[in-house]
């Protein structure tokens, strides 16, 4: 074995065919693919004595709790003070109340090989609302007032927001036959296969996607193209399937977006305050998006509104504010969140191309008083990093020449992509330090773990390979290190990298101890060390049983037939004791 210090890119990623049964639609029950990608379709309507209410959950075999059911009731319908007319869209997040079922089997396999930030979570939906309210006579109240939801766990923004605009406005056309077509075409698709290229059939056209996958680099690579056959020519390819775009979204806060990556990798709590839910839900995502590829571990509210089952618990006085990104509509927020050390107001989004009033500079937070103050961000925080100008002028002067906007959010996402990239290098050198070497594996010992993370020890390796290598932003990166080291977002990426090193470990070890002569080994050990052995040969089995992706046959066959050698030199009696 080398000498080297173990990279985690070195896992085997061969695939024991325990997968295959759930590729052939003989095991697929009805609605199973439906399942893969969406938890159930439902009308909310408004009611003159109930005020909102569900009038359809599809298929009728899915049960929510009457705490889901009153959420997605309320986060369906914009804030009456909205004076949304027409059609709106716009997407919310609630928790999944506790004793639910786990994951489905496709979910633990997408979540395997997905990327961290795309990664689906197993305590919330995603709700993607397609509201329509029109004026109409007929009705006691005078609106029509309805609301199309499609539930799911996936957090794929861009594809939910298209699947949403074709299904509901043939819903209000035609009724539910057309909703349960649409359910129907759904059943139909694919699995959701992170690095596949899917076509995706719905109502009469066809969505051409692209899953994200773990393996696929961030920075300066070019996707694979859309090589693969297909049966239904595509009409239209989504260029991702879970962006949304941040230029818009920070069109009149633009001087302040390094301020705000500061204050969303350190997991500081945020409101932003607009007008309208698609505002706010739009804003809220490309926040949670900034920091990209590290995953956004606290809560976030896209659309969060004072009926929440977690109003009381967001926006009481008698604690500190919980580390999470609210977006509101309400104006009662802005005296019920006043408390709230860094708060985001959105104004309405000008022409597109057109030059934007922008909030240059940054509000103390106790300057906002109601949610028609101006547009801006109001805090009391100090960036640890100094402003990077350089990539403001560049966008102004994209806008002044009328850069598409696809180009002025390609600009902006490269720019937060590199500076993200800038401060988890030196954490992702450290995290390599850490790990035991090759030759350090025996298969006559348990697997070698991770050393522990000592904050001071990653501190001292700043000054020869801090972010300055990287980047050009100039500040105390050090002070910023110490902040995000007490965020949620630093407890969920060491998790993260404790699993995945351990769990390559555990993949060397096992390497190791198929390949090893254990034969010639237990040749002159007690019975007593044999049936450790024995024992510690089936945990590994179990171990590859449940990473069969991971785990190359070859090995798991070796390992099989050094288990049943060994047990053969048992007594007969011994022997069917360890069988059963």
């Amino acid at each position: 074995m080398d000498d080297k210090t173990l990279e985690t890119e070195d896992i085997p990623r061969s695939v024991i065919n325990e997968d295959e049964p759930i590729n052939k639609s003989l095991t697929m029950l009805p609605w199973d693919r439906f399942s893969n990608w969406i938890h159930c379709a439902c009308v909310v309507t408004f009611d003159l004595e109930l005020g909102q209410a569900m009038e359809l959950i599809y298929p009728g075999h899915i049960k929510l709790t009457d705490k889901e059911k009153m959420n997605i009731c309320y986060l369906s319908f914009p804030d009456s003070n909205s004076g949304c007319m027409g059609d709106t869209q716009f997407h919310f997040r609630i928790r999944q109340c506790p004793g639910r079922k786990p994951l489905v089997r496709a979910h633990s396999q997408y979540n395997r090989d997905c990327p961290v930030t795309l990664q689906l979570d197993d305590a919330h939906y995603y709700g993607f609302v397609y509201f329509r309210q029109t004026k109409d006579r007929s009705i006691r109240r005078g609106y029509f007032q309805k609301s199309v939801v499609l539930i799911t766990k996936l957090p794929f923004i861009a594809l939910f927001n298209q699947v949403i605009s074709i299904i509901a406005p043939e819903y209000f056309d035609n009724g539910e036959p057309s909703l349960e077509a649409a359910c129907h075409d759904i059943d139909q698709w694919p699995l959701p296969v992170p690095g596949d290229t899917l076509n995706l059939p719905i109502m009469g056209t066809v969505i051409q996607v692209r899953l994200s996958c773990r393996s696929d680099k961030l920075i300066g690579s070019v996707l694979p193209k859309y090589s693969q056959t297909h049966s239904i020519p595509a009409h239209s390819i989504l260029p991702s399937i879970h962006e949304v775009d941040i230029y818009s979204s920070f069109l009149s806060i633009l001087p302040h977006v390094q301020l705000l990556w500061e204050l969303v990798l350190i997991g500081e709590p945020i409101v932003v305050m607009a007008s309208s839910p698609t505002i706010t839900c739009n804003t809220v995502q490309a926040l949670v998006n900034m920091i990209a590829p590290l995953k956004f571990c606290s809560d976030f509210r896209p659309y969060f509104t004072i009926h929440d089952s977690e109003f009381r618990e967001y926006t009481t006085k008698t604690q500190a504010p919980p580390p999470v990104i609210l977006g509101v509509t309400n104006p009662f927020f802005a005296k019920t969140l006043q408390h709230w050390p860094h708060i985001i107001r959105i104004g309405e989004m000008g022409p597109l191309g057109s030059s934007p009033k922008l909030a240059n500079k940054v509000k103390k937070a106790a300057a906002l008083k109601t949610l028609d103050s101006n547009p801006g961000v109001y805090t009391r925080y100090k960036s640890f990093l100094t402003k990077d100008k350089a990539i403001l002028k560049r966008l102004m002067k994209g806008s002044q020449l009328k850069r598409p906007v696809e180009a002025q959010n390609a600009i902006l996402r490269r720019h937060l992509l590199e500076l993200t990239h800038s401060f988890m290098i030196p954490l992702e050198r450290y995290i390599t330090s850490l790990m035991p070497l090759q030759r350090n594996i025996s298969p006559h010992k348990g697997p070698p773990k991770l050393r522990p993370f000592e904050t001071e020890k990653f501190i001292e390796t700043l000054e020869q390979s801090g972010p300055q290598l990287t980047s050009g932003i100039k500040g105390d990166w050090e002070a910023l290190y110490r902040r995000f080291f007490r965020s949620p977002n630093f407890e969920g990426w060491y998790y993260q990298r404790q699993k995945e090193v351990n769990q390559k470990l555990q993949l060397l070890h096992l390497e190791a101890l198929s390949n090893a002569n254990l034969s010639e080994w237990i040749a002159d050990k007690e019975e007593v060390q044999i049936i450790d052995l024995i024992l510690k040969i089936k945990d590994k089995l179990n171990f590859a049983t449940h990473n069969h992706g991971l785990v190359g046959k070859e090995s798991v066959s070796r390992l099989q037939k050094q288990l049943e050698d060994i047990v053969s030199t048992l007594p007969d009696d011994l022997q069917s004791v360890i069988k059963t």
